[in-house]
């Protein structure tokens, strides 16, 4: 890379270059219609152009596609085209893609259905499905730019990341690697290679960060499960803005070997690795691929944890449950939207039998500060290295101005306290979460806390300004699970009382509070996605995804 000020627009342009032309090698596969800017719900674009046997097979989960590729009902190479061709179609919408190696994908795909032929069994437990990977994640052969133009062409894998290797050996085909932001600290996707990634949903507002190719990509119908990672709320953040399930597990529970980004080795926090689906019994079956294949064998970082199905699929979870709600949390209050889809879900649980209380919020704005500095142990030094002939996106520039200490590294005895510091708060909220029991009437302390993923619905471009309600589950390591609960009609919408429930409050309490409150305008969000965040305690990721199901059992019995 040269020392011009524009040399990384001719990166941009190379990079661009070879996306389309990978993607015009399939010419059969590339919208037959022209989607003005001016249309921004495309999310029936894609479907609408595929054959009834394509629109079949996109529209089922991977749980379901296993299955009809274990039974033969389709080939492999029948569902990697399908995929392939939504794919394709997906990106010209929405600017999701940064890899393209449909080729390679089609050849692995016929070597499963030879397989399946000659020896009558499948390669493992994703024989034929394909799986899309978020940019920054090793796939051997492929670039890893992750979103900065100084490692564009310099980071060509060598190797798989360890995920990835495990998807190969369960016969998964890999396809296509998605969108992430520049420096990956952000919430939205929106770098200097590729630009930006929106909403299928609504293209004026974006499809979260920094896994919001995946999420882009999964709503479209575009992909069946993706990989995604989160530090602050990467997974869950573009799962919710876009209507699908993910899931952010403890960080020693899912493999996380492989994986592109500043920091690396930085271990003060450390992001999970983990799944974006159309289905919360995909989430389990991620997991459950994953853990079968024994990575701590490979990656000893992890703890030897084999999966409990019983207690993913909700066979150990109680008859009748706690849960907590987080209604605000004490900085940045949430849109009406989403108060109503807690107050709704709220009175589903209780309707089915379950036990419902507030959860009281504690230090949430000193939770943001202290991540923050954990975030940007040395000042945000790499950060503005990698930056040099890269100049910062917005989201860049609004996260660059959360560093603390005026940007200057932090010593190493500044370090060991807040090290000291982070363990404390993780000691004081899971004594909270115990002295519940004095609101519950099951004998335990609460299950798990139902919350907004933000306080917003997707907001519009450049404007997302809050992750406290994700980001502080991070700090605590705790499970989080992230789930759909429907779409916001801008014109029907008539807010829900919640008074009984939570009183809010009517000023703002601080300059991030004023300028989310300003934000809301029901025409502004309308057709996004409502969702909801449950949280369980650390390494219970099977309680959660278990206690998902009562969640949804209710929503859908009332």
């Amino acid at each position: 890379m040269t020392d011009s000020p524009l040399s990384w627009k001719h990166i941009s342009a190379r990079k661009l270059a070879d996306r389309k032309s990978a993607l015009d090698s399939w010419p059969e596969w590339h919208l037959k219609q022209t989607v003005p800017d001016s249309v921004l719900d495309v999310s029936e674009i894609t479907t609408s152009e595929l054959t009834k046997r394509e629109f079949e097979i996109v529209h089922q989960d991977a749980t379901a596609l296993a299955q009809a590729l274990r039974e033969r009902r389709y080939t492999a190479v029948e569902v990697t085209k399908a995929f392939c061709h939504v794919a394709t179609m997906a990106q010209q919408l929405t600017n999701c893609l940064t890899e393209i190696f449909f080729g390679e994908a089609l050849q692995r795909a016929a070597e499963l259905d030879r397989h399946l032929e000659e020896k009558g069994t499948v390669v493992g437990p994703l024989h034929g499905v394909p799986v899309s990977i978020k940019d920054h994640i090793l796939v051997k052969g492929h670039d890893t730019s992750t979103g900065y133009i100084a490692w564009a062409y310099k980071t060509h894998a060598t190797h798989d990341a360890v995920a990835v290797d495990l998807l190969r050996r369960a016969g998964a085909v890999l396809y296509v690697k998605t969108a992430n932001p520049q420096t990956l600290l952000s919430l939205e996707t929106n770098n200097n290679i590729y630009g930006r990634t929106v909403n299928p949903l609504n293209r004026n507002l974006t499809p979260g960060g920094s896994s919001g190719g995946e999420s882009a990509l999964i709503a479209l119908h575009g992909s069946p499960l993706g990989i995604g990672t989160d530090i602050g709320g990467s997974i869950r953040v573009p799962a919710a803005h876009t209507g699908l399930y993910g899931l952010k597990g403890s960080i020693t529970r899912m493999p996380h070997a492989g994986l592109m980004g500043s920091h690396d080795g930085m271990d003060a926090i450390i992001g999970a690795l983990g799944p974006i689906a159309t289905s919360a019994r995909d989430l389990e079956l991620f997991c459950r691929v994953m853990l079968h294949y024994k990575p701590w064998l490979v990656e000893p970082a992890l703890l030897e944890m084999p999966w409990k199905h019983d207690t993913a699929d909700g066979l150990d979870t109680p008859a009748k449950l706690c849960f907590a709600i987080l209604w605000d949390d004490g900085v940045v209050l949430p849109h009406p939207p989403i108060l109503d889809a807690l107050k709704r879900t709220k009175d589903a649980l209780v309707r089915a039998g379950h036990q419902v209380v507030n959860w009281t919020p504690v230090d949430h704005e000193q939770a943001w500060e202290l991540i923050c500095k954990l975030y940007f142990l040395d000042g945000g030094e790499e950060y503005r290295e990698q930056l040099v002939n890269d100049p910062p996106v917005p989201q860049t520039e609004w996260m660059m101005a959360q560093v603390p200490n005026n940007g200057r590294p932090f010593s190493v005895a500044e370090i060991f306290k807040l090290n000291l510091a982070r363990e404390a708060f993780r000691v004081k909220i899971a004594t909270h979460w115990n002295e519940s029991q004095r609101l519950t009437t099951t004998g335990r302390p609460i299950d798990a806390i139902l919350s907004p993923v933000a306080p917003t619905l997707a907001p519009p471009h450049d404007s997302t300004r809050w992750w406290g309600y994700t980001s502080y589950w991070n700090l605590m390591d705790f499970t989080t699970a992230v789930f759909p609960v429907g779409r916001f009609e801008a014109k029907s919408h008539r807010p829900v009382d919640v008074d009984s429930d939570f009183v809010a409050p009517k000023e703002a309490r601080n300059a991030v509070d004023e300028f989310v409150r300003a934000q809301w305008d029901p025409d502004t969000y309308h057709n996004a996605a409502v969702s909801l965040q449950l949280i369980g305690r650390r390494l219970n990721e099977e309680k959660v995804l278990g206690i998902l199901r009562k969640v949804e059992d209710a929503l859908h019995a009332h």
